[in-house]
Parts: C-alpha cells; structure tokens; sequence
C-alpha cells in the first residue's frame, strides 16, 4: 500500500516555477507517475512524491534545489530505482528528481584510463562502451543492466568483481556535485593522487544522497583483462562451502569473482532463468569461482589447483568448468538473478551483512539458528571472497522488515552477531530507510553526531534524502 507524504508544499506558484527549470514535458504530478517513482526495489515500500521533476543539466537541478531550500521542501533524488535499502524512497513526500534524463557518456580518455559520464548512464552500458577500448571499469553490481552509475556512487556498490578489485569508491577521481543549497562544486580533481585538503569526493561516494546530487562522474579504468576462466563448485555443507572461501585466500590465489549460492537460492533462481545448470541431491550450496588475466595456460593452471585444494574442503565431484563464453553467461546470468527470483518467491526482505572472510562458517550458522528461533526461513548468497553476503528471509504474514515487532528484533539479534564477529551491517546496499533503525548497534552517540553535524553543513535545512541513514536530532 502506498503511504503519501505531507501535502500542500508543491503549490501552483512553485509548480509553475517548476516547470519553468525543466519544461511541460518533464513535471509529473499523475497518481501513475507518484505510484511508479514511490517504490524501489526495498521489501514490499511504497511512499508516494507530491510531485517528480526530470531535470536535463546541473544547472536545473541547481535550481530547483535553490527553490526547495527557500521552502523547506523535501527532495528525494532517484536514479534507476533498484535500491535495497530504501534509499530512493520519498518517504516525506515533496520533490522527487530523477536523474534519467542526464545519460551521457561524455569523454572517453584512452591516454589517461578515465571515463567522464552522467550519473543516469547504466552501468553495464558504460562497462560496454570503455570495453571497446580495451578498457575495463570492475564494479558490476547484479543489477548493472538496470541500475545507473549515479546509483551506484550513492551506494558505494560493489558486486562479484570487488574481491579482485575493489568496489566504486576505488574507482572515482572527481565528482560534479549539487549542494542542497543549489551551489555545484567538483569534490576533487582528475588525477590519481590528491592529497589537497579534505577528501570531499570520498566523502560523497556511500552518502546515499544525503549530502549532494551528483552530475558528473570521472572514473579510473583499468586494462581490460584478456581472458576469464570460471567454474561451479558443489559442496554438501553450508558451512563447508564458506571454510573454503578463507582457504583459497590462505593458499595464495587471488580470484576475479568467487561467489556462494546456497542450493535453495540456486534451485529458485534457476526455475525464473529456465537454466539448465546441473543440481544434485545432497548439495547445500555451490561456489562460483572466476580467475582473469591475460596469459591462459596460467589462469587454467590456477583453476586446476583450486579445485585441487576445495576438495580437502569437500567439494563434490561434479565441479562445472564453463567450456566457452555461452556457458560462463549462463552461470553469470542464474546468479545476477539470484535476488529478483527469491523475492519473487516470497523472500521480500533483504540483509546486506559483511564480516571477515574467515567469519563466513559463523556468520552462516548464527542465521540458520536465527531463523529456528524466530520462525522464519533464509537463504544465503553473495560475495563470499570478501566476507559480503547476503541473507534473504521469508516469513509469513511479515513482507516488510518495519511491520513486525518480532522481525525486528530478530534483525537486532543478527546485527549484534554481526558486529561480534567483525563485521558490520551493510556491505553495498546502504543503511537508507530500513537500517538506520540499527545504526547504535554499530556506533556510539559520539560517531552519529559527527555524521549528524557532516549533514547540517552540507544541508543546513536538512531537505535532501532527509530521514535516510539517521534522524537529525
């Protein structure tokens, strides 16, 4: 059910100087629109905009910014709208800016490995285009055919290749940024080495939209590995699976993706994708495992004695060598999709825990016994190799994490583990709406001030994505 915010601000003057900044075409106000843009893809969360303005240049975005600081009018900025975390969610109703309209690409520079793009460019079509020129940009979230690079800023995302190469915050040089206030500033400067004051760029890269809308991006680009190798291995204990994770890392290996899929989230996820990828009796979760580089004997020689080393960890001995470049999409494929199936499939709320690697067994355990104790079921995948996994739960009557008394103090219980393990609650999904309830597991009164007076700077009447992350005091 939708839940509409505080009515009234968007009045017929403010509208009209709306549409002034961005043209007829590009100010909604229809109940379809509010509908579509007051959902992202959290839990079962709907909270509907008083209006969604498309602006095309930071100069628009600027000022409307500039109207909305006047009014105290709360702004939400939205990218594709494939957030986990509710951090897109316009939850107080006001402005909803959507960046879909700047998707541009707007330099690539083969001399210096930089990529200049808009924040609404897809991700997988910026990887594309860079590709081309034997160029690479490693981030790849499992959304990346959907969601934008300036989602992926907001949340620092990662994906399968961070193990290897880090997430996005390793990649951005420079950022062209809208304060709440209406100023834009660039954060940074398009080099490799900054040491020129504060780290702004740094600063604004995970903020989730709560400090600034970002408009232009420069990224570093790697040399675009020449070959990949990948496999499947089964393995018939959970906890096994995760054990083995450590041991690759201890054995000196240095994978490009290495990825666990509990069976009950590869058996879901591979009825949506109609895959033929093979699932035996006795299997309780598989490993995915990459290697990249650009000499093959190599890379095979590397498959070979991590394969030899998983079997001390017991892995089954169907392990599925990907033969050619159809074989490795059709693996990739079943397990990007991974979260949209199980949702599907009724496991609507969605935990982005990390810990250290070798706390992966724990970690695992801890849900399972979780689960007993509090009635409900989960499935576990993610990115194994750098301790990131993600737990889907299903429990009837409870689609949303926030309606449940018991839910939520189940999550309390598995955050608290979390932390005693290492680890903290969010990996690459952002805190946003649905964690910020269990940000004093993590910190101190002390730590959230700081972050608190870090917001009042840069917003000062607290309008942009105010109510993500934590409450202004």
């Amino acid at each position: 059910m939708a839940i509409v915010g505080e009515k009234g601000l968007i009045t017929a003057d403010r509208a009209e100087a709306f549409r002034k900044i961005v043209g007829d075409m590009h100010i909604l106000m229809d109940e379809e629109t509010l509908r579509h843009y007051g959902h992202d893809e959290t839990e079962h969360l709907c909270y509907l905009p008083e209006i969604v303005l498309k602006p095309r240049t930071a100069e628009e975005i600027s000022a409307i910014m500039r109207i909305c600081n006047q009014y105290r009018i709360p702004v939400t900025p939205r990218g594709a709208g494939t957030g986990l975390s509710g951090g897109a969610l316009p939850q107080l109703g006001g402005v909803l800016i959507s960046t879909e309209r700047m998707s541009s690409i707007l330099e690539i520079d083969e001399r210096n490995g930089q990529v200049t793009t808009e924040p609404g460019v897809i991700t997988e079509v910026l990887q594309d285009a860079v590709k081309e020129r034997g160029l690479f940009y490693p981030p790849d979230p499992s959304s990346r055919g959907s969601c934008f690079i300036g989602g992926n800023i907001a949340e620092n995302s990662g994906g399968p290749k961070a193990v290897k190469y880090g997430v996005v915050k390793d990649y951005v040089l420079n950022l062209q940024v809208v304060l709440p206030t209406g100023e834009i500033i660039w954060t940074g400067a398009n080099v490799l080495k900054n040491s020129t004051g504060y780290n702004l760029t740094q600063l604004v890269v995970g903020s989730e939209g709560t400090l600034g809308i970002v408009t232009k991006i420069v990224l570093k680009l790697l040399p675009l590995p020449k070959y990949d190798l990948l496999m499947l291995v089964p393995f018939r204990s959970l906890e096994r699976a995760g054990e083995a994770v450590s041991a690759i890392f201890r054995a000196g290996f240095m994978p490009s993706a290495l990825e666990l899929v509990e069976i009950d989230a590869l058996r879901i996820a591979s009825r949506h994708v109609d895959s033929v990828l093979p699932i035996h009796d006795g299997i309780e979760a598989h490993l995915i495992i990459e290697v990249d580089g650009n000499h093959p004997e190599s890379l095979q020689g590397e498959m070979e004695a991590i394969a030899g080393l998983l079997e001390e960890y017991g892995a089954g001995e169907d392990i599925l060598f990907a033969d050619d470049a159809v074989q490795k999409a059709e693996l990739w494929k079943v397990r990007r999709r991974v979260a949209e199936a199980v949702k599907i499939d009724g496991y609507t709320i969605e935990e982005d825990t990390v810990v250290p690697r070798a706390a992966l067994p724990a970690l695992i355990r801890g849900v399972k016994e979780l689960g007993r104790s509090y009635g409900f079921h989960a499935v576990c995948y993610g990115h194994a190799g750098d301790g990131n996994l993600h737990i889907r739960i299903k429990k009837e009557g409870s689609a949303n994490s926030q309606d449940d008394p018991a839910m939520v103090e189940s999550l309390r219980a598995l955050f608290v583990l979390v932390k005693e393990l290492g680890g903290t609650i969010s990996g690459e999904h952002g805190i946003g709406l649905v964690q910020k309830g269990y940000m004093d597991i993590m910190f101190g009164e002390v730590h959230l001030e700081l972050m608190r007076r870090i917001k009042r700077v840069f917003d000062p009447n607290n309008i942009l994505n105010a109510g993500k992350i934590f409450d202004q005091k």
